[in-house]
């Protein structure tokens, strides 16, 4: 019995990554569903490859585009736009398991009605439990599915915690901490007084992942490591100060877990997300996910320190955030997208952005996060908030 795949990113890293082991195990998995942003012309590749019911483009131009390429290589793939077709591409698909890779919070939607749907929910989008961690999480309840995290860090956790840990997190399994590991990105070095130069090419330079614009800035200012401590929390039910960052440049460890009797377990691999999107699309079986094997014996050393605050501004907002609950991390995720969008194409300095992010979380009421709407309408002030600041900075 094939599983059928709905991809809701299909043409970013995680996407292309996913089709890639969807396209190493045709007996195993068929695509129901593809949707992409701007990139019609990989979209488009794809569909001509794998054949999906439904595509999804995220403006009517581009589908009239996609729906000409499809049509000339006798393609019937159903094309949609917009927002709500998203959600059409989970609910309509026929698909049984959903990888959430959408960026930012435009995946929180679709991915929140895989989860109210009752798919296999493979989240490799941080907004979700980010903006709505409780909604997202009464949501996979109520719905019946099967959560699994394909974030690296988030994916070892899982892999280390008894099996029995993610039906009973709050029972005694022995669990002290958690520790996610972090390379440390670009700048780990960097002599403080020197990253108020730094371009975005330089803070896109991930030494270790390749990854998308975004989240590699992310990465640099470890906003991205903040974001999973929040993700960890409503993940793994952990109080917040269980939860520990480790800067390990190697990327080797991907992170691990201690256990009351002194255990530690950790979970090792080449820095290739191929591999833990092999483990949520088959599992619980493990299958071959073309990645090369691990050879310990040509690692010269692995490293950890803890990360510095003064260096990694951003990863504290995050644990501010997450310790104030209700509507701060929507707050914290909004502003730094918007922040992160103008360092990368409006001359932002990178010092700014969580100068911004920390701006936008002081100017801003925090309530409780009790509703959808509630959470996109914060989200909407926050991103207005963060571009007014950005405007007055700017001048």
């Amino acid at each position: 019995m094939k599983r059928l795949i709905t991809v809701l990113g299909s043409t970013g890293s995680i996407g292309v990554n996913t089709l890639d082991v969807i396209r190493a195990h045709p007996d195993r998995f068929q695509v129901a569903a593809l949707t992409a942003g701007k990139q019609v012309d990989r979209l488009a590749e794809q569909c001509i490859e794998f054949k999906p019911a439904i595509a999804v483009v995220s403006e009517a131009s581009d589908a009239v585009r996609l729906e000409k390429l499809l049509l000339e290589n006798n393609i019937k793939t159903q094309v949609l736009y917009g927002p709500q077709a998203l959600v059409t591409a989970v609910t309509d698909s026929g698909c049984d398991t959903v990888m959430a890779a959408i960026v930012g919070a435009a995946g929180l939607v679709p991915t929140l009605a895989a989860a109210k749907a009752g798919k296999r929910v493979l989240l490799a989008n941080k907004e979700a439990l980010v903006m709505s961690g409780n909604l997202f999480m009464q949501a996979m309840k109520d719905g019946g599915g099967e959560l699994l995290p394909i974030d690296s860090e988030h994916n070892a956790i899982f892999q280390c915690l008894p099996n029995e840990f993610t039906k009973a997190p709050h029972s005694n399994h022995g669990v002290e901490e958690l520790w996610l590991t972090a390379s440390g990105g670009p700048f780990r070095n960097t002599p403080l007084d020197q990253l108020a130069s730094i371009t975005p090419d330089q803070a896109c330079a991930h030494p270790n992942w390749v990854m998308g614009r975004k989240i590699s800035v992310d990465s640099a200012t470890m906003m991205n490591k903040g974001l999973e401590v929040i993700e960890a929390f409503w993940l793994f039910g952990l109080p917040l100060e269980k939860i520990k960052v480790l800067i390990h440049p190697q990327s080797v460890v991907h992170s691990m877990v201690r256990y009351r009797d002194g255990s530690v377990l950790a979970q090792l691999g080449q820095p290739d997300m191929r591999t833990p999107i092999a483990y949520g699309l088959a599992w619980p079986e493990r299958i071959e996910a073309g990645v090369a094997p691990l050879n310990l014996t040509q690692l010269a050393s692995l490293h950890f320190s803890e990360p510095e605050l003064a260096r990694f501004p951003c990863l504290a907002l995050a644990f501010a955030a997450a310790k104030a609950g209700g509507t701060a991390p929507t707050v914290l995720n909004a502003a730094n997208e918007v922040a992160v969008a103008a360092f990368l194409g409006a001359g932002l300095p990178y010092l700014q952005i969580p100068a911004v992010v920390e701006k936008t979380l002081n100017a801003i009421a925090l309530t409780n996060a009790d509703s959808l709407e509630d959470i996109l309408s914060m989200d909407a002030q926050a991103r207005k908030v963060a571009r007014e600041f950005i405007q007055v900075l700017q001048k």
